[in-house]
């Protein structure tokens, strides 16, 4: 494949310019593509392929020429990478729009786009993804490599490198997700896709139990904590627990975004980040201790609810993320300190809570569709992992069993 610069003197516009045009050489055929510059043909340089320095903006028509040709260029190495022919079909035909990355690229596009939605819990995740597939595959990628083997030594390869079942199944999850995303855009048409014979579910086990009684609650809530700089935090984390269980569950990015404007007539509205579901809750008089507890003076609506995030700091939704994945960390730590002193069986974390709310709900005899509503579920499939279903009542009358 042969590229040259060419003006095409034969076109003469009533202004006396030739226009500019990409000629592609191929087994003696050629192929013109228009550059969108046309100039008077004595500011053509033909042996140097450039505009004359005498033409008026000949820096800037020079420099759009250059990027032109350096796009096709980098499709043409691309191609070769890919180990495809390079030719006017799969440069330019209906093949060039199947083949115009690897796996790797897709899934950098993909994480690009989910940063632009404010995705960051989902980007995190496909970024460890992509890094262990550039770890098992040195090499670029074709989505026509990956078949039901690639798939199988892919999972090997996590088990090998100490991965549970669940975790295998979060990464191969996200593998998929990219691979049926880039058929859906017509980067590539498989054959067979691989997934439909690789089944990602049979790897999901059943994690141990998430989920402590109303007793538990009681004793977490009792629970004596000296007043001391290094018990502040316990106290802090107790709160949160305490909040998010009393609040359908409401899991801690959520919680770290609560402003004051969000409590209106009793109760908190918001959009649940991580499916911009809306949600709103009945907040009872423990709930609204814990918000009086952390409320300072001269306070706006657009103020945090929490001590998590400040609006004057944490300005842009990356300091937001890394803040809140700090924050979490050394909540759960403390929390993890204070289920060990009241005795329980299990690490008690911030998730326990989303989990102990729908498990006492459950008991109170709650619907699956209600508690999956209040949790902000995408679907009750997603409810059941917490709980089995049982016969309707009303969210807001079984909250009375809270506590």
């Amino acid at each position: 494949m042969n590229i040259r610069i060419v003006q095409k003197k034969d076109i003469l516009y009533k202004n006396g310019k030739s226009p500019l045009f990409l000629r592609f050489t191929h087994e003696k055929k050629n192929k013109f593509i228009s550059l969108g510059v046309a100039i008077f043909p004595e500011h053509w340089d033909n042996e140097s392929q450039k505009i004359s320095s005498d033409c008026p903006e000949n820096r800037a028509l020079n420099s759009l020429i250059r990027d032109k040709q350096e796009e096709y260029l980098k499709q043409i190495q691309r191609l070769e990478i890919l180990e495809i022919e390079v030719n006017f079909d799969t440069l330019f035909g209906a093949k060039s729009k199947r083949i115009n990355c690897t796996l790797q690229e897709f899934f950098t596009q993909t994480i690009d786009k989910l940063l632009l939605l404010g995705k960051h819990n989902t980007v995190s995740k496909y970024r460890s993804t992509l890094s262990l597939l550039k770890q098992y595959h040195k090499n670029n990628i074709k989505f026509e490599d990956i078949d039901f083997a690639f798939i199988r030594d892919f999972e090997m390869f996590l088990r090998q490198n100490g991965n549970n079942s669940n975790t295998i199944a979060t990464r191969l999850s996200n593998l998929k997700a990219v691979y049926n995303k880039a058929v859906a855009e017509d980067v590539f048409v498989p054959e067979v896709n691989p997934f439909s014979k690789y089944k990602i579910g049979s790897l999901w086990t059943k994690t141990r139990k998430r989920a402590i009684t109303k007793e538990d609650i009681q004793k977490l809530r009792k629970h004596n904590i000296p007043h001391n700089y290094r018990s502040n935090y316990k106290a802090f984390a107790r709160d949160i627990f305490l909040f998010s269980y009393l609040t359908m569950g409401i899991n801690f990015a959520d919680i770290a975004h609560l402003k004051y404007k969000d409590i209106r007539d009793g109760r908190i509205y918001y959009s649940r980040r991580k499916t911009q579901k809306m949600l709103t809750c009945k907040l009872n008089p423990l709930a609204f201790e814990i918000i009086e507890k952390y409320t300072v003076t001269d306070i706006c609506g657009d103020d945090y609810i929490f001590p998590i995030l400040s609006r004057n700091v944490h300005l842009t939704a990356q300091q937001q993320v890394n803040r809140i994945h700090k924050a979490l960390g050394k909540i759960n730590d403390a929390l993890g300190d204070l289920g060990e002193e009241i005795g329980l069986d299990i690490p008690l974390t911030t998730y326990v809570a989303r989990h102990s709310y729908a498990t006492v709900l459950k008991r109170a005899g709650v619907s699956t569709s209600i508690i999956c509503e209040s949790l902000g579920h995408s679907s009750e499939r997603v409810t059941q992992i917490y709980l089995d279903s049982f016969e309707n009542s009303q969210i807001d009358a079984a909250m009375q069993h809270l506590l």
